[in-house]
Formats: structure tokens, sequence, C-alpha cells
């Protein structure tokens, strides 16, 4: 039995200074401005975005990036996380697969042709960057000469961006093609990306080697969500960060005391993201 199969312990709650976050991915603007009036007028935090420790004062988002750009940018001094580590046994990480829709094919692969360092090949290659599956079913492969990650992530950086400015992108955990095609009835085609290692996300923070939004995918086991803890207690500037943990912990503490808080263990599906 795997041991997140089984009861996930508490969240690890903190409230941290927000310059000690490190993004592991590239900011997408597109879908963080929607966020700035929607984090202005809120009053509680909701979901708290997950991060892992790099260092002794760092942090890299895995998940949750967009909440903790558009909070700085506000002017929170300090951010509520939860607080999880890969080598918990109860942090997987995977990756998202893009569909791209609304908008032609053609132009797609001609626009890949033009990226310096790729070349597209007919079927599937485990040395490839990426796969491509076409709603006809042919596949083809993304290769590039790299000898790193961080390489490979500059040039899906740039591929990416070319679908992400041209057409509609939509993130999928779906395996099965044909699933995907009855779900996007517009999609031209299916992005299929290489495993990363928890390295490579450390790594990619550290150094600035960003991967492109929306392709990695941690699933949490035992994630803090509906949290409602008041930003005004994030934004006050009479207490120190020692004082808001302490008050934190306390407002915690209170939370299991009532019995406010559930734990389910079962996969689900939330409608109202």
């Amino acid at each position: 039995m795997n041991k997140h199969t089984l009861s996930a312990p508490p969240p690890d709650l903190r409230i941290i200074p927000i310059d000690s976050l490190l993004p592991h991915e590239e900011h997408d603007p597109q879908r963080s401005e929607a966020l700035v009036n929607k984090l202005q007028s809120a009053e509680y935090m909701i979901n708290p975005p997950i991060v892992a420790p790099v260092d002794s004062s760092h942090y890299v988002i895995l998940d949750g990036a967009n909440r903790c750009y558009t909070m700085k940018q506000i002017g929170f001094p300090h951010i509520i996380v939860q607080v999880v580590t890969y080598d918990s046994g109860y942090v997987e990480l995977d990756s998202w697969k893009h569909v791209v829709s609304d908008w032609e094919l053609g132009a797609l692969l001609e626009a890949i042709k033009h990226i310096d360092g790729i070349t597209i090949h007919d079927g599937q290659d485990t040395n490839s960057i990426a796969h491509i599956v076409m709603r006809s079913g042919q596949v083809i492969s993304l290769l590039a000469p790299i000898e790193s990650t961080h390489e490979r992530n500059t040039l899906l950086r740039e591929f990416v961006n070319i679908y992400k400015t041209n057409a509609k992108l939509y993130r999928t955990a779906l395996m099965e093609p044909d699933e995907i095609w009855l779900l996007y009835p517009s999609a031209i085609a299916l992005v299929i990306f290489p495993k990363y290692a928890p390295a490579d996300i450390i790594a990619a923070a550290k150094y600035k080697a960003f991967l492109p939004p929306g392709i990695s995918r941690h699933i949490i086991h035992g994630r803090a969500l509906k949290l409602n803890y008041p930003m005004s207690l994030l934004l006050n500037t009479s207490h120190t960060l020692l004082e808001k943990n302490q008050a934190l912990s306390t407002w915690v503490q209170s939370k299991m005391t009532e019995r406010s808080v559930r734990y389910y263990a079962e996969a689900t599906y939330q409608f109202d993201e």
C-alpha cells in the first residue's frame, strides 16, 4: 500500500514572506489579470498555494503561482501557504497534457518548423521533448539536440508560446484522445509532455530555467481547501511574522477543536473553481 493511500497528516500551514517564493514555471499574465480585482476585494484566502522548501529561506511554488504573483503585485507582504515535501510520500509529480483548440493544424505545424533547434518526425520517439497527437490519430515527435533540462525548457517555452498566443489552450489529465475530442470539439491537437523529476522542478526555480506554464501537475494528498483565512491578517503591518504564525496556529487549533475540518480521502471533482 502506498503511503498516500493512508490518511494524510494535517496540513502544514504557514505564513511566509511573499518575497521568499520562487516560481518554477513561466508566468502567464492572461491568467493572473483576472485575479487582480478578485483578490483586491477578497476577504478570505480560500485555497492556499502549495510550496516546497528550496533552502532555509526560500520555497518553490508547486501550485498557485498566479495567486502568489497577483498578491505580490497588489502589495501583500506575507502569504499563507501549505508546505509539503517531495519525499513525504504525499506528493505526486505528473504532467498536464495540452489541448490545442480553435486554430488551424497546418498553421501550428508551420510555426513549429520555424523554431530553431526543433525538428519534426513522424511517430513516437522516446527522446522527444514533446509529442503531438492529431484528431486523425497521427502522432509526431518534436526532437532537439539538447543536453540539459534547462535547454529543453527553453525550447518548450517557445513551442508552447506559439499556440498559447494563437489558439485556445486547455489542460487535461485525461489519457484517451477519443475522450478528449468528445469534450473539446474544436480541438486540433493534443500535446503530451515528458515526465519531470522533483529535482527538475527545484532546479527550474533556483536557476530561473522556467517550464512553460501549465505543464507540471502536482497531486497533493491531504491538501487544504476552503480554508477561508482572513486576508486582513496577512495584510496587517503591525504584527511581526512570528506573531502572525502564532495567530495562525491558534486559529487552526480552534478549527480542529470545533471539528470544522473534514478529511476526504477519496478523489473529488470540484465544480466551483
